[in-house]
């Protein structure tokens, strides 16, 4: 009998400890069918986070470490120049990298580091509880923005990929999400992409994924997947912010 749909090599055989309804397991699929398409799990070194994905080393079948928190874009740095043959991701969520890990990441752009990553934005901390992250919304309320967060005290929510689009480095940078199915083929797209771009030696190649969080969100996964189309879309447009080689093909 064929075999028309299966688990990815590079995924894993253990169950997820995500939330119900939590894109993140999604995600992770993703990640691990490119890598088993592009035939490069051998070669493959994922850096983890610290957040609700701190624990992707147990996810990959590929080599993984586990980097202080922020500090993965750094990691993948030193792990591509030690080892440039290797391919190295990194899985970031908004806090680790927006927050105690924008200067890592926004410096690894800038010097265009060939190495790929995978940043989820859903707008809020989820491993510690649901606090304000610096991707929540306005008037988005969590555990330290009770009120809803108030631009006057805590600034507006940081576009990342706008933000990286004005420096000279980065070579590919995009947004996609996963609350439909053709949105979720997109995403494997922009994926495969990023890690094409450092197979051929391109450099920088950041992919954000608007996700959900229904248990922070306080929502159920339906209402949630809803959630990004009405609330996080209007603020986080998805598309291609930065791609340098499109660029050339098409002068």
């Amino acid at each position: 009998m064929a075999v028309v749909f299966d688990k990815p090599h590079a995924l894993a055989d253990v169950p997820l400890h995500y939330c119900p309804g939590c894109t993140h397991g999604i995600i992770h699929r993703l990640v691990a069918e490119v890598i088993d398409e592009l035939g490069i799990e051998g070669k493959t070194v994922g850096i983890a986070p610290v957040g609700c994905s701190v624990m992707a080393y147990n996810y990959f079948n590929c080599d993984m470490i586990e980097a202080a928190h922020g500090r993965a874009p750094a990691v993948a740095t030193g792990v591509k120049r030690a080892n440039p043959d290797n391919i190295v991701f990194t899985y970031q969520g908004d806090g680790d990298l927006a927050s105690i890990g924008m200067a890592e990441t926004v410096h690894s752009a800038a010097r265009n580091e060939n190495i790929t990553i995978i940043f989820i934005n859903n707008a809020i901390y989820g491993m510690t509880g649901g606090q304000m992250a610096p991707t929540s919304l306005l008037g988005q309320v969590t555990q330290t923005s009770p009120y809803g967060r108030d631009e006057k005290l805590c600034g507006y929510p940081i576009r990342v990929c706008e933000m990286l689009s004005e420096l000279e480095g980065p070579e590919f940078l995009t947004r996609v999400t996963v609350n439909t199915v053709p949105r979720i083929r997109e995403a494997k797209k922009a994926i495969k992409k990023a890690f094409q771009n450092q197979i051929e030696g391109k450099g920088f190649s950041l992919v954000e994924v608007v996700s959900t969080c229904p248990t922070n969100w306080g929502m159920t996964p339906k209402d949630a997947l809803k959630w990004i189309d009405d609330n996080m879309l209007p603020y986080y447009p998805l598309g291609v912010y930065k791609d340098r080689s499109a660029k050339e093909e098409t002068k």
